[in-house]
């Protein structure tokens, strides 16, 4: 079975190197398969793109795109275009997506309008804001997928609320079985507490990059004049996106960050062992809040809504809104949280009997083997009936 793999973004990247290795371990162990791997270029920056490939043993790509630093609809219809000379050159068995990025869109429609099978990896999530370019794409990847390969049950239930209930498999969260590997290595691997001047004492990790709080001035401003007032009480650290650092520049407050650490965007290890060892995680980012979970770390997430609700219902995520005083509060919440899960350096890993509803870390292994069975049952129907199977 051949199969296409397209990423773009650094959660897909962490993402595909679980799915990728349990490929590899199948074909290892006699499997009939082979991934090809399509960057679009999405996130182009080292320390969110090619650092990802190395620390993660992700394969090299086969196809680089180039792609990346466009608005949503040139960045969609490029990658559309390309991507679709790649599947016709050599057609795959199946096209698999990630999450919810506009490499997520083009990767799906590409592959429809081909009749080419679409697995979508972390189907079903629902912010249900419709102003998030996000919620759009991880929607319509979902009604055109042949395979949605959902993370928790409230994705499967999502999905059965809009009528979607063929093709539909729970098999976990592919980002715990990362976190599961990843956690250890940075200990060992990464040397940034000390670099940052951080290593036994507690610090506040910020990540900020969706287009509602960037984009929108009054929430930016908000947010900057939040942090300067958590880093009065702790250090701040900012791996500053690209998109955050322009909409700065463009707004013109680049004064408003003094008293925060502001660094570039960090490679996936060293961002692991900030996130294990935070005092508090400030994010908008759906991936970090649950590698806060996996941590341990209390999570306040700067936005209205979010796809992992399970977050929230265990008390380990605080939805916030993008003010200062709010932010304050939140700290006062998060700080006997941290305490709780295992004291300043959290040393433990959230596991499944531990309230984890995210899978028992095998999930990588789940989605190979659904992707082989549908696979073989699609031969033995094209077998039997003469004819091929458009699923």
């Amino acid at each position: 079975m051949k199969i296409v793999t397209v990423v773009g973004a650094r959660p897909q990247f962490i993402k595909a190197a679980a799915v990728s290795r349990a490929v590899t371990g199948a074909a290892e162990a006699g499997w009939d398969l082979e991934e090809s791997i399509v960057h679009t270029g999405q996130h182009y920056h080292d320390n969110m793109s090619a650092s990802f490939f190395r620390e993660l043993g992700i394969p090299e790509p086969a196809h680089h795109l180039g792609i990346g630093g466009l608005p949503h609809g040139a960045l969609t219809g490029r990658i559309l275009e390309r991507l679709e000379a790649v599947l016709v050159t050599t057609p795959p068995d199946v096209v698999l997506v990630y999450g919810d990025t506009d490499s997520t869109l083009a990767g799906a429609l590409a592959a429809v309008k081909l009749h080419l099978p679409v697995a979508h990896v972390e189907a079903g999530l629902r912010s249900f804001n419709r102003e998030m370019p996000e919620e759009i794409n991880r929607v319509v990847a979902d009604h055109v997928s042949n395979l949605l390969l959902c993370p928790t049950g409230t994705a499967v239930a999502n999905l059965a609320n809009e009528g979607v209930r063929t093709g539909v498999h729970l098999v976990g969260d592919v980002m715990y079985d990362v976190a599961l590997h990843a956690r250890t290595r940075a200990q060992g691997l990464s040397g940034i507490h000390g670099i940052l001047d951080l290593a036994g004492r507690p610090y506040a990790l910020v990540t900020v990059h969706r287009q509602e709080n960037t984009d929108t001035p009054d929430r930016l401003a908000g947010i900057l004049e939040g942090l300067r007032r958590v880093a009065r009480r702790m250090p701040v650290v900012l791996p500053l996106h690209p998109r955050t650092r322009a909409a700065i520049v463009r707004y013109g407050w680049q004064d408003r960050l003094d008293g925060v650490r502001v660094v570039d965007p960090l490679p996936y290890l060293d961002m692991v062992a900030l996130e294990a060892d935070a005092a508090v995680i400030f994010t908008d980012s759906g991936g970090v809040q649950k590698e806060a979970f996996f941590y341990g770390v209390a999570c306040v997430t700067l936005r209205e809504e979010t796809e992992w609700v399970e977050t929230v219902q265990l008390g380990r995520n605080l939805l916030c809104d993008a003010a200062p005083e709010a932010m304050v509060q939140a700290l006062h919440w998060a700080l006997p949280l941290r305490t709780q899960a295992g004291g300043e350096t959290g040393d433990a890993i959230i596991s499944p009997d531990a309230g984890n509803p995210y899978g028992d870390g095998h999930a990588a292994e789940k989605i190979v083997r659904v992707l082989c069975d549908t696979h073989l049952q699609k031969a033995t129907s094209s077998h039997a009936t003469g004819k091929d199977d458009p699923t």
